[in-house]
């Protein structure tokens, strides 16, 4: 029962199971014939994707896809709401259409087109990168007749552009152009001013443009043509012509001052010439009293002598001024004197006690000469000079009784003063100051005074003693600017407004006067001068004179400057001086004038007044040194003490006299006497005469050894040259020796017996060249004894290569030619040093003169005696004699009596002693 009822409930489960199965299915499926089956949607359900979408069916479902060229990509259902919209490949980079073409996007895909200008490769519009397609450059030009008529067609890539032809342009003005339908046209047509002032025509090569008459395009045939300037031409119209150039033509117009000879008024014809016109063919044409003076391509007038324009004016074009006489115009032209017409225009004839200088048209001045002689009267002036400057002062002064001054009396006057001038500086001024003073006086007022009447505007003149140059400056106006003047040593510097002064006279004068040998007697008169100690002053420059018409010239505004040359190249101190007469009668002074700078050549000068100046050098005397006395004190003497041996030795050893030996003896004379006075007097300088007389004895004394030594070389010569009669005769010796220092002394004495003594030393005057009255026969003889010597030794070197030679004479000879020769240096030498030994700042000099003169006794007696073997035989019995006993004495007498005779013997053969 129990199965049973198990077995219907199964079979009953079974039943309700299948009946359910036969009622529903799952989704995507549908029941056919009691079954469930696959349903397909795509079939079953239109368009369930959607546009541009493909269904795809599955068991029991299915799945939507868009197409290619649609986007999503991914499957998806009716569900999921999705439209499928088309990708544009053109713009996300999927497009390939490769260079020079265009993407175009369609409904799935795109498709590409050759951009303008471009064709396919294929010949096809629309093409595919893929299908292996370019774009390749369309040549629009390959048809000729692309731009149409006369245009030409320019292919680019992937375009083109046209131009027109030449002569050819577009009405719109373009260049170029790329639409067929512009045409272009000719220039001439289009444009009717291309040409300007031409005429345009079309040629092969465009259109060209034919100028018209006057007008040029410069060569250039299509452009403009303008108009032709002839005027650029400065010669067009030819000389004194001016060229005005008009539109298409010119015209010339002759310059003010010149027309032509048609007498028209302007031309074109570059023939005619345009003439001076002489305005001074009217003699009228300047009115009265006037000159007319033609000039090229114009004229002037100038007022006749005598007259001139109220204007001021020296000329004037103005024909309707006037020329008035001058005496009406300026009431005051003649100044202290009547104005009066003359021939020459004017004259002023001035009244007594004024004077214009003998220039007739100069302005009559105040003279007052009485006060102008009377101080030169005073001053003790030269009676030539006085004369002379009265003469001048009565011609100033307009006297009847004298001849009015005629052009050239200046120069005249000038020659006077100096001659009378030249003669009263041949005096001596020295120790008369006051003569000085009156001398420089009458100078500067000579100089002011002849000034004004010089005719020429400079004058320089050089006399015998004087050198001069003037200046004078004539005007109504004063001169203006600086001025100079230059003489021999001298140079002044000023402006004209100095030598012009408060008051223009109508003149304006400058002097400068130079004395050539003054400052020799003006040595002196430096007592007012401070100076250091020791310090003593000479004048190095040359003595000038400078003077202007100014009349206040003791205290100028302004300096003026002197440039001195030195007459002594010395670095020393240099002081500007001038004459004050004011100072004990006369003397040099500093005040007012300094020293602007100074060098071994020169020294320039500033000072605020006028007289006559010089330089002044300082020196140092060189004190009385101690050494040099020692040197001089203790080396004369012994020089003295080695003289007087060689002269008692010369004198009394009779075994060695001979003729040069004589020589030798006064020669030591010469020196022995020369020297003693040398010591005794040369600084003897408080009796003036007795140091003439000490400068004389070394002068002679002094000449005389040296005559000496000449005759020293002659006989050497002789003894060379001669064979027989070598020997001098003494009376030449002595004619020769002493004669001629004679001779030489008492024409020096005669010409400049002055010359004998200086201030601090009793020789030879050195400043003005005294000195070579005793270095002038010193050369000469120092220069024949060296030819002597020359002559002898040429003659002893022949001997000695000659075939038989006698040698110990010839030995003999050349020893003493040695000596002599030596002699001659020591001496010449020490004269060379004695040449400064009484100059200033010549320590150095004094020390070796001293020395070499407290030497020459020495020295003569190491030549003459000790070198000598007889003369040391001599010294050496002489010593014997003093010092050795009776006995022995006498037996060495006898010995040496016997040498002393074999010497004898040898010099009576010989003739000379040994060395």
């Amino acid at each position: 029962m129990r199965h049973t009822y198990l077995l219907s409930l199964g079979l009953l489960l079974a039943l309700t199971e299948n009946t359910l199965m036969q009622t529903t299915c799952g989704y995507g499926y549908g029941i056919k014939k009691g079954k469930c089956v696959d349903e397909n949607e795509c079939e079953s359900i239109p368009n369930i994707c959607g546009e541009n979408a493909t269904c795809f069916n599955t068991i029991g479902s299915y799945y939507c896809q868009c197409r290619g060229g649609f986007t999503p990509t991914h499957n998806f259902t009716q569900t999921d709401a999705i439209k499928c919209q088309d990708i544009n490949e053109c713009t996300n980079g999927l497009a390939d259409c490769g260079s020079n073409a265009e993407c175009v996007n369609s409904e799935g895909g795109y498709y590409c087109t050759c951009k303008s200008g471009y064709i396919s490769s294929n010949g096809k519009e629309i093409f595919n990168a893929r299908q292996g397609v370019q774009c390749i450059d369309r040549n629009e030009c390959d048809d000729l007749s692309f731009c149409g008529k006369h245009a030409t067609c320019h292919n680019t890539p992937g375009t083109f552009y046209c131009t027109c032809d030449a002569g050819f342009r577009l009405k719109s003005g373009k260049s170029n152009f790329t639409d067929t339908n512009e045409l272009c046209e000719s220039v001439c047509e289009i444009d009717k001013s291309v040409c300007g002032e031409g005429v345009c025509k079309n040629s092969k090569d465009g259109y060209e443009c034919v100028c018209s008459s006057g007008f040029t395009n410069y060569s250039h045939k299509q452009m403009k043509c303008t108009d032709r300037n002839e005027c650029d031409d400065p010669s067009f119209c030819g000389k004194n012509a001016t060229c005005h150039n008009t539109a298409g033509g010119f015209y010339c117009i002759c310059d003010a001052g010149f027309r032509l000879k048609s007498g028209k008024s302007n031309f074109t014809d570059t023939n005619e010439l345009c003439e001076n016109r002489n305005e001074c063919d009217d003699p009228s044409f300047c009115g009265k009293n006037a000159t007319c003076h033609n000039t090229a391509g114009g004229f002037y007038c100038i007022c006749d002598a005598g007259f001139r324009l109220k204007s001021g004016k020296s000329n004037f074009t103005d024909t309707n001024e006037l020329c008035k006489s001058v005496c009406e115009i300026d009431k005051s032209i003649c100044g202290g004197g009547v104005c009066k017409n003359s021939k020459d225009g004017y004259e002023c004839t001035c009244r007594s006690g004024f004077t214009n200088y003998g220039h007739k048209q100069m302005k009559c001045t105040e003279f007052n000469y009485d006060t102008l002689l009377r101080q030169n009267e005073a001053s003790q002036a030269p009676p030539e000079l006085i004369s002379l400057m009265n003469n001048i002062c009565l011609l100033l002064n307009g006297s009847v009784s004298k001849e009015p001054l005629k052009q050239g009396d200046g120069e005249k006057f000038l020659e006077a003063f100096l001659s009378a001038l030249d003669d009263l500086l041949s005096c001596d001024f020295s120790g008369d100051n006051a003569k000085v003073s009156a001398m420089f006086s009458i100078v500067e007022s000579m100089l002011k005074l002849i000034g004004p009447l010089l005719s020429k505007s400079q004058t320089r003149r050089t006399n015998q003693k004087t050198d001069v140059e003037m200046l004078v400056k004539r005007g109504s106006s004063p001169p203006e600017g600086y001025f100079m003047m230059n003489i021999s040593g001298a140079q002044l510097t000023s402006h004209w407004d100095t030598a012009t002064g408060n008051n223009h006279l109508g003149f304006t004068t400058a002097a400068l006067l130079s004395y050539k040998n003054l400052e020799k007697s003006l040595n002196s008169y430096f007592n007012n001068l401070e100076r250091e100690e020791n310090q003593t002053f000479k004048i190095n420059s040359k003595v000038v004179t400078a003077t202007v018409s100014n009349k206040e010239t003791e205290k100028l505004n302004n300096p003026v400057n002197l440039t001195f040359s030195h007459l002594t190249k010395m670095n020393e101190k240099h002081i500007c001086v001038f004459w004050n007469h004011s100072l004990e009668g006369g003397a040099w002074s500093t005040t007012g004038c300094t020293t602007v700078s100074s060098s071994a050549d020169q020294t320039v000068c500033s000072c605020f007044h006028l007289s006559s100046f010089a330089v002044l050098m300082a020196l140092y005397d060189i004190g009385d040194v101690f050494e040099l006395r020692l040197v001089t004190l203790v080396g004369l003497p012994l020089s003295l003490l080695c003289l007087f041996i060689c002269i008692v030795t010369f004198y009394f050893v009779r075994s060695i006299q001979s003729t040069r030996n004589t020589i030798h003896l006064h020669l030591c004379i010469s020196l022995f006497i020369g020297y003693f006075v040398f010591l005794v007097g040369i600084t003897r300088t408080e009796n003036k005469v007795g140091c003439s007389v000490v400068a004389g004895i070394l002068h002679y004394f002094f000449l005389a050894s040296f005559c000496w030594m000449c005759l020293e070389g002659v006989q050497l010569f002789r003894m060379v040259v001669l064979v027989f009669n070598t020997t001098l005769r003494p009376i030449h010796m002595f004619a020769a020796g002493y004669g001629v220092p004679a001779v030489i002394v008492a024409i020096s004495a005669t010409v400049n017996s002055s010359g004998y003594g200086t201030k601090n030393h009793c020789w030879l005057n050195i400043e003005d060249g005294f000195i070579w009255s005793f270095y002038g026969p010193v050369c000469v003889i120092i220069i024949v004894n060296v030819f002597f010597f020359l002559i002898t030794i040429w003659k002893l070197a022949e001997k000695f290569s000659s075939l038989n030679p006698d040698f110990d004479s010839l030995r003999k000879i050349k020893a003493f030619t040695v000596t002599a020769i030596a002699q001659l240096c020591i001496l010449g030498i020490m004269w060379v040093f004695g040449c400064f030994q009484f100059n200033e700042n010549t320590l150095a000099m004094s020390y070796i003169f001293t020395i070499l003169s407290s030497l020459q006794g020495v020295l003569m007696f190491i030549l003459h005696c000790w070198l000598s073997k007889p003369v040391r035989e001599e010294y050496a019995k002489f010593v014997s004699c003093i010092c050795v006993p009776q006995k022995r004495k006498y037996t060495e007498f006898s010995s040496n009596q016997t040498s002393k005779s074999q010497a004898s013997k040898s010099v009576q053969h010989t003739g000379e002693s040994h060395i």
